[in-house]
This record gives C-alpha cells, structure tokens and sequence, in this order.
C-alpha cells in the first residue's frame, strides 16, 4: 500500500498494547517503519521528550507526529 520513502518511525515500549496495535497495524498495511523503544534505548526517550511528547505510541511521518493508533492520519500522512 505504501508507495512514500517518507520514512515511518514509531516510538514504543515493550509493556505497551496501543503499541502492539500500531505496529500489527503498519505491518497488516505493507507500511515499512522503524521501531524506536524507549525501554531499550534512552536515546530514543530523549528524542521523544525533545518533540514534546510524553505518551506513546507516536509515530513519526516527515514532519507529522501521530499519537496513539490513528490509521487516518497516518494514511493521510503517507499520502502527502
């Protein structure tokens, strides 16, 4: 489905379910990305605190920043 070389980066961590999801979800869509988890590396914590964002998932689409499992705007966001 997904036609962009936008890379797709998601920030997770390992106990979290709405990550589960979203990363089940990007994988049920040919949707590639890159997980970034914030429990196995702090550098990733850092880079997420450094956006402003403070829950997870955030998935990360050029310059959009999703929260949560969105799949609107995150077919929104590829599509641009």
């Amino acid at each position: 489905m997904s036609t962009t070389t936008t890379p797709v980066i998601v920030y997770s961590s390992t106990t979290c379910t709405y990550c589960s999801q979203l990363k089940k979800y990007l994988t049920e869509q040919n949707i590639a990305f890159e997980e970034r988890n914030i429990d196995l590396n702090d550098a990733f914590r850092d880079e997420l605190e450094e956006m402003g964002m403070s829950s997870i998932p955030v998935t990360v689409i050029g310059e959009t920043r999703i929260l949560g499992l969105n799949p609107t705007r995150i077919k929104k966001a590829l599509a641009q």
